[in-house]
C-alpha cells in the first residue's frame, strides 16, 4: 500500500532511540535520567511553580499531548506556544488553583472540561482528563470526566501524542507505545483505528499532517480503516477539513501526506479535482502525469499558505481541457477553467473571500509568463507587473517551481528567462513606479479637459492613456495631453 511515497522522492526521518531523553521501554511509567535535559529546564521552571499548586491540593498535574511529543524529539517550546495540561482536578478546581497565580483566565472552553490562563505572557490550557463518549452521527462527544491519565490518552488521535509527562517529578506516562512509536518512525492509534476514526473522523486527515510532518509510516491497520471509514467525512464541518488542509500544507515537504490522501481515497470526499489529475497515458499521446507534478510543485514552493494553496489547485484544469490532435496533447485555457474550479472548491471548503480571490488569481496567471515567447521588452514586463500586481511575488515563485521537467536543457531555459524578467523588472522599478502603474492623467483632469461627465466615455479614455503608459513607458502630463486630444477626435 505504501508505494507511492517513494516514487515522488520523499524521504522518512527515523528517530533514534539515543535522540528519546527517556529510560524505560516506553510502554509504562518511566522517570528522566539523572540530569535533566538542558531542553526542558526553561518548561520546568514555568510549570513548577503551577505543579506545586495541583500538588499541595492533592491533584496531579501533566504535560500532555504535542509537547511532549516535541521533548522527545529535541524542539524547544517557542515564546509564543501554549502549554497544554490535564489533571485529575475538576474544573473548578483547576480555577480555584490558578487563581492567584494566573495574570488572566477565561472559561469558553469549561463545560469541555478546559480552563485557559495566562501566566507572565505564556497560555497554559488546562483540561481535565476525560473519557467522552461519542455518538456515530456527530463529531461532538458527551463529555465525560475520569480520574485516570491513561482513560485521557486513550482517547487522543496518535500515540505518538498519547503520552503525558507528571510535574514536578518529571514520571513520563505512556501506555501505549508512543515513544517507542516514534523511535521507530510509526504512525498508530491508541485504540483500534476504527474507534478512533469513528469518534473524530478528522482524525484521518490529521494522519497524513504527521505523515508528512513528522515522516511517520502509518500502519496497515490504520490505511485500512481509512480506506473503509472515509465517507464518515462527511460528518466534520468544512471549516474543520479546511483548516487541516492547511496545516498539511504547511509541513516542510506535503508530498507523503498528499500521497497519503490520494492512495486511501480519503482526499476523494473534500478535493476530488486532485486524484481527477490522474490522467490516464495512452502509448502514443504521451504526457507529464498531472497528479505528479502537481505534487512535486507543492513541495518545491516556499513554506506559504497561499502560494501552497496555489501550487495544489493551479493545474485542477487540466482533466476538462485535455484534447488529442495532431501535434499531441494539449490543455488549451486549462488556466482560466482551472480559476473557476479553484473558486468553486475554496469556497465549499469555506475559505474567506480574500483567499479565494488571490488563488483562483494566481491559477488563473500561472501561465502568464509563457506567453512572452521573444523575450522581455520593457512593454511585456510593465504587463506583467500590472498583471501581478500585488501578488507579483508570489506568482514568480509559482512560476519558478512549475517547471518540474527533467530535460536539464530546457529546465536551464525557463530558469534563465525567469531570472532574465526578475532582472528587468528591478531595473524598470529603478525608473518607473511599476507596480503602481497607471494613466498620466486621471479622471478629474480627462473630464475638465474634453468638457464631459463622469460616465463611460472617461473610462474609455483612461483605457486608452493606461495602454499607451504600458506600451511606452511614462508619457508625461502635456504629451498625454495631446495623445488625448487625437484619441478624441478620432470618437468624432
Amino acid at each position: 500500500m505504501w508505494s507511492k511515497p517513494s516514487r515522488c522522492g520523499a524521504t522518512r526521518r527515523v528517530w533514534p532511540r539515543s535522540a528519546i531523553g527517556f529510560v524505560g521501554t516506553g510502554r509504562a511509567p518511566v522517570a528522566f535520567r539523572t540530569v535533566i535535559p538542558d531542553r526542558l529546564r526553561p518548561i520546568l521552571a514555568e510549570v513548577q511553580p503551577l505543579a506545586e499548586r495541583f500538588a499541595a491540593d492533592g491533584k496531579r498535574l501533566y504535560l500532555v499531548g504535542g509537547i511532549v511529543r516535541d521533548l522527545l524529539l529535541g524542539d524547544a517550546l517557542g515564546d509564543d506556544d501554549d502549554i497544554d495540561c490535564t489533571t485529575d482536578a475538576r474544573p473548578t478546581d483547576i480555577k480555584r488553583l490558578v487563581n492567584g497565580w494566573a495574570d488572566a483566565v477565561w472559561t469558553p472552553g469549561e463545560r469541555f472540561g478546559t480552563i485557559g490562563c495566562r501566566h507572565n505572557g505564556r497560555a497554559f490550557e488546562i483540561t481535565t482528563h476525560r473519557a467522552d463518549v461519542y455518538t456515530p452521527d456527530s463529531r461532538k462527544p458527551d463529555v465525560v470526566y475520569s480520574d485516570a491519565i491513561e482513560a485521557d490518552l486513550s482517547r487522543r488521535d496518535f500515540t505518538v501524542n498519547a503520552m503525558a509527562l507528571a510535574v514536578p517529578d518529571l514520571e513520563l506516562i505512556d501506555p501505549f507505545g508512543g515513544a517507542a512509536d516514534l523511535a521507530a518512525g510509526a504512525l498508530r492509534t491508541p485504540l483500534s483505528p476504527e474507534e478512533s476514526f469513528t469518534d473524530d473522523p478528522l482524525r484521518m486527515l490529521r494522519a497524513a499532517r504527521f505523515i508528512a510532518g513528522y515522516g511517520l509510516k502509518p500502519d496497515a491497520d490504520l490505511e485500512a480503516a481509512v480506506e473503509e471509514l472515509g465517507d464518515r467525512l462527511a460528518i466534520v464541518s468544512a471549516e474543520r477539513i479546511r483548516d487541516e488542509l492547511d496545516k498539511l500544507l504547511l509541513t516542510e515537504d506535503p508530498s507523503l501526506g498528499l500521497w497519503f490522501l490520494v492512495d486511501t481515497g480519503l482526499v476523494d470526499h473534500f478535493l476530488p479535482e486532485l486524484p481527477a489529475m490522474r490522467l490516464e497515458q495512452d502509448p502514443i499521446h504521451r504526457h507529464k502525469d498531472v497528479l505528479h507534478h502537481t505534487i512535486a510543485v507543492v513541495a518545491k514552493t516556499r513554506r506559504e499558505r497561499i502560494v501552497r494553496l496555489a501550487a495544489l489547485l493551479h493545474d485542477v484544469g487540466k482533466p476538462r481541457t485535455r484534447a488529442i490532435g495532431e501535434g499531441g496533447v494539449s490543455f488549451h485555457h486549462h488556466e482560466v477553467v482551472g480559476a473557476r474550479m479553484a473558486r468553486d472548491r475554496m469556497r465549499a471548503l469555506k475559505y474567506p473571500n480574500e483567499d479565494v480571490e488571490t488563488v483562483s488569481r494566481l491559477v488563473y496567471l500561472h501561465l502568464r509568463f509563457h506567453t512572452y515567447q521573444m523575450g522581455w521588452t520593457d512593454s511585456a514586463v510593465r504587463r506583467f507587473v500590472r498583471d501581478a500586481g500585488p501578488l507579483l511575488s508570489q506568482l514568480i515563485d509559482l512560476t519558478r517551481c512549475d517547471c518540474t521537467t527533467r530535460n536539464e536543457r530546457k529546465a536551464a531555459m525557463l530558469s534563465r528567462r525567469m531570472d532574465e524578467l526578475e532582472a528587468r523588472i528591478v531595473e524598470l522599478e529603478a525608473k518607473e513606479e511599476l507596480r503602481a502603474i497607471r494613466p498620466d492623467l486621471d479622471g478629474d483632469q480627462i473630464m475638465a479637459r474634453l468638457g464631459i461627465s463622469p460616465g463611460r466615455d472617461v473610462g474609455s479614455a483612461l483605457e486608452f492613456l493606461l495602454e499607451a503608459r504600458l506600451e511606452e513607458g511614462p508619457l508625461g502630463t502635456e504629451e498625454a495631453y495631446r495623445r488625448l486630444d487625437a484619441w478624441w477626435k478620432t470618437r468624432g
